[in-house]
């Protein structure tokens, strides 16, 4: 007789989704960063924030960069 591949008991069927994962976790790979270079992200903005930018037309995502480094050229 074959053993059915899912457990016909409710518990046991639960029990089986839940059961932790063999394999341990890896570590992000951290990669060089190199000088100048554009990463493409995602990221929520406040719309009032994102209108603001817009507001001059094209080149806005470059004039948010330059507000961030701004940002933390000023902190340190």
């Amino acid at each position: 007789m074959r053993t059915p591949r899912r457990p016909a008991n409710p518990h046991e069927a639960a029990e089986a989704l839940f059961k932790p994962v063999k394999k341990p976790a890896t570590s992000a790979v951290e990669r060089p960063t190199l000088p100048n270079v554009k990463e493409l992200v995602t990221l929520k903005l406040d719309s009032e924030v994102l209108a603001h930018f817009q507001a001059d037309g094209s080149g806005w995502q470059e004039r948010i960069n330059d507000a961030l480094r701004a940002a933390i050229t000023n902190k340190g």
